[in-house]
């Protein structure tokens, strides 16, 4: 019994090429992981001044949308600095980079510390 999501594999590649081209990166800096629930990676080549000896990286799943995160020393975990909430976890590519901008510029009136809940679509049998 496969389990339906409401992003299927071709609208997140969709949504993170659009959303990456606003940022002026490419596709090859994400990584998708399908399972549930369906989350992807996309590494920036820049440094926060908050935290200029940390990699930034832009995080999004279905549950909670996208995320700006540093990684800890080890490289092997993320801190999440802030989470763009919102009504969607899929905003316009335009809101999305706003909002990395705003994070880089330290400016708190985007965005939120607390997780949005978006939810995910209950398997269905086919």
């Amino acid at each position: 019994m496969p389990v339906r999501h409401p992003h299927t594999r071709d609208a997140v590649w969709g949504h993170l090429a659009e959303v990456t081209e606003a940022l002026g990166v490419g596709l090859e800096s994400c990584t998708v992981d399908h399972d549930s629930p369906i989350s992807a990676y996309v590494a920036l080549d820049e440094r926060l001044p908050t935290h200029p000896e940390r990699d930034v990286a832009l995080l999004w799943d279905e549950i909670h949308g996208w995320a700006v995160a540093i990684e800890t020393h080890s490289g092997e975990d993320l801190i999440v600095l802030r989470y763009l909430g919102g009504e969607t976890a899929t905003p316009r590519p335009a809101q999305v980079a706003r909002f990395v901008t705003a994070v880089r510029e330290d400016d708190h009136s985007v965005g939120q510390l607390t997780p949005p809940d978006f939810g995910v679509l209950p398997a269905l049998n086919e």
